[in-house]
């Protein structure tokens, strides 16, 4: 069994096969998920798991150099936007229109669907890299 807090086997998979650049979805309950990406679906009734929640956990799963937004999350739900801001601390946030979003998650390794349902719950996460550690040389 694995030693961290992460226990679902498909997320932990996901994890484990992103390259740089790679990118995985967080989405609410109403995003639409393109048949083509692998959907990973959390969601057991309105508001479970929520999306906050859910991010939490990737956020310390996972080395994200880059973070994307629908540009309507900051006047639709401004508190979702903050506390977004504040788990991923200093990582780079790209906004983009929610049509454009929801283009960009055709492309993604997979879209991970939470319980959750308020507006503009949806974040794309974009793998980085960590040379950093144990060396073998």
């Amino acid at each position: 069994m694995r030693k961290g807090r992460l226990l679902n086997s498909d997320i932990v998979a996901t994890l484990a096969k992103l390259g740089h650049t790679d990118q995985i979805v967080v989405a609410d309950a109403g995003l639409p998920i393109p048949e083509k990406v692998k959907r990973i679906d959390l969601a057991l009734i309105k508001g479970v798991p929520g999306f906050l929640e859910t991010l939490k956990i990737l956020v310390q799963d996972m080395v994200i150099e880059k973070v994307i937004l629908a540009d309507e999350i900051k006047t639709s739900n401004k508190y979702l936007l903050d506390a977004i801001t504040e788990l991923i601390g200093d990582t780079p946030i790209e906004f983009v229109s929610h049509e454009n979003f929801k283009i960009l998650t055709e492309s993604g390794k997979a879209i991970i669907r939470t319980g959750e349902c308020t507006a503009y719950a949806n974040i794309i996460l974009q793998s980085g890299v960590d040379f950093g550690g144990d060396s073998h040389d």
